[in-house]
């Protein structure tokens, strides 16, 4: 079992920046890859970045690749996520997710409660 509590969310202008965190229970955190997806209203989920369980690997959305950036500190149980140049369409909550396995990159067994963004034009 992981339980995940995301925090950092917030209110930015256009070209700002924001940065995530997600803190996990559980001491098998090291061996769940961690991920990020985010929903905006009325849209589907989408999947913004996945980390492996080490942290040497991290996958991006065509859409975030440039300006975010994801990694994991497994001796504190924490994922982040750094968003540089913040667009409007960015904007949407954004929920920690985590796996022992990734079958698609918008299915993950466990989620946060998520954290809302607004980036402001």
């Amino acid at each position: 079992q992981v339980q995940l509590v995301e925090s950092g969310g917030g209110l930015v202008q256009a070209g700002g920046s924001l940065s995530l965190s997600c803190a996990a229970t559980g001491r098998t955190f090291s061996s769940y890859y961690m991920g990020w997806l985010r929903q905006a209203p009325g849209k589907e989920r989408e999947f913004v970045a996945a980390v492996s369980s080490s942290g040497g690997r991290v996958r991006y959305a065509d859409s975030v690749k440039g300006r975010f950036t994801s990694a994991r500190d497994n001796a504190k149980n924490t994922v982040y996520l750094q968003m540089n140049s913040l667009k409007p369409e960015d904007t949407a909550a954004y929920y920690c997710v985590a796996d022992s396995v990734i079958i698609t990159y918008t299915s993950f067994k466990y989620w946060g409660q998520g954290t809302q963004v607004t980036v402001s034009s």
